[in-house]
This record gives C-alpha cells, structure tokens and sequence, in this order.
C-alpha cells in the first residue's frame, strides 16, 4: 500500500501514515519499518512511504513493512 506520514514522535519510537480513501490514519512502530531504528530516524512528515497492513494487532490495523517510497 501506499501513503504519507503524517506525524512522527520521535521520542516515543512511532508514527502514523495516512492513507487516500481511509478515515483513520494508520499506526506504525520503528521496530515494524525496513531497516530499523536508522531508517525510522530518517523518515519526515510528508515522506511518501510503502508498507503493508497488519489487521492482527491487538489495538487495530497497523502498518508493517514501513519503507520510504522509490
């Protein structure tokens, strides 16, 4: 899937992604983004990012496979 971060709180390790046609933004944890904590500190807000979705957490959807768009 595809979409735009919208907020990272950098001090607390986790973000959201929001999606086109989507109510709710998308949670992610830099544990769930490809290549870590290194690839998590370069994410802004407004970077275009790919990922899938995780429909098994237990507080909710949620984005896995987090990577910067090419």
């Amino acid at each position: 899937m595809d979409g735009v971060i919208k907020k990272i709180v950098a001090d607390r390790a986790f973000g959201f992604i929001t999606v086109d046609g989507r109510d709710k933004d998308l949670f992610f944890h830099q544990d769930k983004v490809v290549g870590g904590e290194a690839a998590f500190k370069e994410l802004k807000e407004g970077d275009k990012v790919t990922f899938d979705e995780d429909t098994t957490g237990p507080k909710g959807p949620a984005a896995v496979n987090v990577q910067k768009a090419q």
